[in-house]
């Protein structure tokens, strides 16, 4: 998944978290987000390894915790999912793909044009300024957005804002529609039991390429390399029977912490106020889109045939790698299906979401007008510090 980065600002002075000593802030959220995962697990619903971080992260951010997950971990947790990706790529994901490929790239296009439109309509109103609703309302590669909309003018927070609200929201409401929606009952995360036998040396081949396939992924500057590289190496090589990709829980557990925690993290309470009164609008385009997607999924189980929930989480807005595991944990999903058209879903969104969005922002006047006004008081405002 891969999702944005929103600022950190300072946390206010009110904010009592932010006194606290960085090992006692630590633990506590450890405590808070195993005590969550339980309670959801409980429940029956899935992917609380997951969710139960990124709740807790979430209490922790906007109460004003000085923590952040930082790059090394963040990476390795994104080799782990990837590499978690990888042991369900198979041959027939191809060939899914190649009977198939007619219904995805419609189901591909409606979402990139649903979500450009709403991100029109939005900025059309100026309840969200400027090119930021267009950039906020992309449908994935949500850092290329963040620096996109940037250049064009746009508020990069409120951006990384709408980005990170909607990764959040897809994340809960699959898992809930996994329980309710589909009546999964006992969703099991993926991986063996927690105490079985570890075969160290293959673990370690397979984290070993997964880090490799990150750094091949940056030296090609593909989006969300620290997923798709190691996804794209690691199934390849497992595909063919190179590999065997077995992973323990507890290394799933400790990736799926840390991806929690970076996105719940980065809900500080200064980028809310920040966001301000946009904040209903931002959650609202998030829930717009999710509809135009759960449409698509409905249009999938009605002509394809496909299973609702297959067809639900194949199609959700962003957040491949929360979405992998969701489905990963859940099951009747044909996970073959789900990656295939999210990962192909990504790769159209890398290359033709910046272009599309461009195209709307260049043949827009109110938001050619509104960037106009936005460079005039920059330069204002530079020229203002010069002389100052």
């Amino acid at each position: 998944m891969s999702g944005p980065e929103v600022s950190r600002a300072e946390p206010s002075r009110t904010c009592r978290l932010s006194t606290w000593p960085a090992p006692l802030a630590w633990l506590s959220l450890l405590v808070l987000s195993a005590l969550i995962s339980a309670g959801w697990g409980a429940l029956g619903l899935p992917a609380a390894l997951l969710l139960g971080p990124m709740i807790g992260g979430i209490v922790f951010g906007v109460n004003g915790a000085k923590l952040n997950i930082s790059t090394v971990p963040n990476l390795g947790a994104q080799a782990v999912i990837g590499a978690m990706v990888s042991a369900s790529i198979t041959p027939s994901i191809l060939v899914t793909f190649s009977h198939q490929y007619l219904l995805f790239c419609v189901v591909m296009f409606g979402t990139l044009l649903g979500a450009a439109g709403i991100g029109w309509l939005i900025s059309r109103t100026g309840l969200i300024p400027g090119a930021t609703a267009v950039y906020g309302t992309a449908p994935g590669a949500a850092n290329a957005m963040v620096l996109l909309g940037e250049a064009e003018g746009a508020d990069p927070r409120l951006v990384a804002i709408m980005q990170y609200a909607r990764v959040l929201l897809v994340a809960v409401a699959a898992a809930l529609m996994a329980r309710f929606w589909a009546h999964v009952g006992g969703a099991h995360a993926p991986g063996g039991p927690w105490l079985s036998p570890i075969h160290w040396g293959n673990l370690a081949l397979v984290l070993a390429l997964a880090l490799l396939g990150q750094q091949l992924g940056r030296l090609l500057h593909l989006q969300a390399w620290a997923l798709l590289g190691p996804m794209l190496l690691l199934s390849a090589l497992h595909a063919v029977g190179w590999l065997d990709i077995d992973l323990p829980r507890w290394v799933l557990a400790i990736a799926y912490a840390l991806l929690g925690w970076r996105i719940g993290l980065g809900f500080t309470r200064d980028a809310l106020i920040h966001a301000g009164r946009a904040l209903p609008v931002v959650l609202a385009a998030a829930l717009c889109l999710m509809g135009v997607c759960a449409a698509l999924a409905w249009c999938l189980t009605r002509l394809a045939h496909i299973d609702p929930l297959t067809a639900y989480l194949a199609t959700s807005p962003g957040g491949i790698d929360s979405i992998a595991i969701i489905a990963a944990s859940t099951p009747q999903v044909d996970l073959a299906f789900v990656l295939t058209l999210q990962a192909v879903r990504l790769l159209f969104v890398i290359l033709l979401a910046p272009l599309i969005t461009r195209l709307v922002v260049r043949h827009s006047p109110h938001l050619q007008a509104a960037r106009a006004r936005d460079i005039i008081s920059a330069e204002i405002t530079e020229h203002a510090s010069d002389r100052g």
